[in-house]
């Protein structure tokens, strides 16, 4: 679940004892980050059923209670039901929508662009994903603009490692958008991750002097998430103050994982490629 960039610092709380680094963000402990390997986990086979699960004439709202769902039979709780008042467990954002859509009675149609996005809270720590689901055959904009915004996270990923920095996660997500000819959302970035929901850093998907040349260290955990539109980086919110979608109407898609720092490179924590 993305997060609007000045929102951020008001929306971790963390005890003074938790081990951090220089600039203030949190260093999980092995047995934290076992943790969130689980809630990790929850997440990401809440997810792959869904991919399986999804077809013409289905509700967003049906999935959302088959995330909750599970979810809760995994024993954990949905992160996002109650967060700020959101009032699901799962952001569903259709074709236009670009963020938080909240899940609805409309059937879902051959052709369409679904983003669901998700998060599980267990034992203590919380994991978060994204995923843009193809609903049937869709238009060659479409499948190049959902290709492209897998492609952007992996890119982002590949950047993560102790010692590299956030901008170039940024970099790397922003040149590879570009040379694939659509936009990156700038009002919303990924975020640090853990015992909440959104913590620092945040994670932005676009180079900007304001974005602080943090260092990465090992047990980092971080939500990287790019959103790519077909056109407009602009977007607008909609009157139910959550539903953002684009200014000019144009399709967007996002990814999401929780990434560990490893002294060496990455661990994907909400991999869904062994399920």
């Amino acid at each position: 679940m993305n997060i609007l960039t000045h929102l951020l610092a008001k929306s971790t709380q963390q005890p003074p004892q938790i081990k951090k680094s220089r600039r203030g963000i949190e260093i999980k402990s092995p047995a934290e980050i076992e943790i969130m390997r689980q809630a990790g986990k929850i997440v990401a086979t809440v997810l792959h059923e869904i991919s399986e699960r999804i077809e013409p004439g289905m509700t967003t709202r049906d999935l959302d209670e088959y995330a909750e769902k599970r979810i809760r039979e995994m024993g954990a709780t949905p992160s996002f039901k109650g967060y700020h008042g959101f009032p699901a467990s799962i952001c569903a954002s259709v074709n236009t929508q670009v963020v938080h859509g909240i899940p609805s009675k409309k059937k879902i149609c051959t052709g369409d662009v679904v983003k669901i996005d998700t998060g599980a809270y267990y034992q203590g720590f919380h994991g978060d994903s994204c995923i843009t689901i193809a609903v049937g055959e869709v238009s060659g904009e479409a499948a190049k603009l959902i290709q492209a915004a897998q492609t952007a996270l992996y890119q982002g990923i590949e950047q993560v490692k102790a010692g590299n920095s956030l901008l170039d996660i940024a970099g790397a997500i922003e040149d590879y958008v570009k040379s694939q000819g659509f936009s990156v959302v700038e009002n919303f970035t990924g975020h640090g991750v853990g015992r909440n929901l959104h913590e620092e850093p945040a994670v932005f998907n676009f180079r900007t002097k304001s974005l602080p040349n943090v260092r990465l260290e090992a047990g980092m955990t971080l939500a990287i998430e790019p959103i790519l539109n077909a056109g407009s980086k602009f977007t607008r919110t909609l009157p139910d103050r959550w539903t953002v979608e684009t200014v000019d109407n144009s399709l967007s898609a996002q990814f999401e994982h929780t990434v560990l720092v490893t002294a060496k490179g990455y661990e994907i924590l909400t991999d869904r490629s062994n399920l």
